[in-house]
């Protein structure tokens, strides 16, 4: 049986020099990657548009799903062993197409994964977990006081009795029926045997992402780096694009 090839993901490259590869998660590419806007003078900063997010194509299945990603992301690498940054959601689909293909990419920037593998007993990322397999499987249905503290946890806080912000709205329908991060087991090991340079960032918000951060840096012997100053979206946080830059050079 034929199967009809995927139209490809749309890429936006803007500025002069090393490509690095900027993977957003559940926010778009304009939210995610604000703050990283100097990086330009020295680096060819690679926006991908995951499936869902314009110009690119829709989901495939009509759902978000990090194994599409990934083969989407390999195709995105190719042979040119980019630097990569992924933040959020973005991160499964780059972990998987790197531990299937270390030599695929220069270095990673891992920032706030939901990988709860790596911290599976960790009661604040069992209550994470809870809170976001809730939100891909019951979308807008979920309890209304549960999808405010999700909010609330991901860098949107709504205050009770206001609406949420359209944006919200627009993102929560986006990842509706989403394949549950849980499901993303990377092979972590691969990466730290292949001695691929990664740095692990966190905004210093959230105890749970904090856990993650920690123990998934231990596992792939990565520099560890705290910006607090904007929640969950960290290359906003004032400070994060020059660490970014130190960790590329080095890298």
């Amino acid at each position: 049986m034929n199967v009809p090839m995927r139209a490809a993901v749309t890429v936006i490259r803007e500025g002069t020099g090393p490509d690095v590869v900027l993977v957003h998660g559940g926010a778009g590419p304009r939210t995610t990657w604000a703050g990283l806007e100097s990086l330009r003078a020295r680096w060819t900063l690679a926006s991908v548009h995951r499936r869902g997010f314009p110009p690119s194509p829709p989901p495939v299945g009509g759902r978000q799903d990090f194994e599409v990603d990934a083969d989407d992301l390999a195709v995105v690498f190719g042979d040119s062993r980019p630097h990569v940054v992924a933040h959020s959601y973005g991160t499964l689909g780059v972990l998987v197409a790197a531990s299937r293909r270390p030599d695929s990419v220069h270095s990673l920037t891992i920032i706030e994964p939901p990988l709860y593998f790596v911290a599976p007993d960790d009661p604040d990322v069992i209550r994470l977990r809870q809170l976001g397999d809730a939100v891909l499987t019951d979308g807008l249905a979920i309890d209304a006081a549960e999808l405010r503290e999700f909010l609330s946890l991901s860098g949107v806080p709504v205050p009770d009795g206001q609406p949420l912000p359209d944006a919200a709205v627009a993102a929560v329908r986006r990842a509706h029926g989403g394949r549950l991060p849980g499901e993303a087991l990377p092979q972590l090991e691969v990466l730290r045997a292949k001695g691929v340079p990664a740095l692990v960032a966190s905004g210093g918000h959230l105890p749970a992402l904090e856990r993650i951060c920690d123990a998934l840096a231990d596992v792939l012997d990565a520099e560890r780096a705290i910006v607090p100053g904007a929640g969950h979206f960290v290359p906003a946080a004032p400070g994060f694009a020059a660490r970014l830059e130190r960790f590329l050079a080095s890298a």
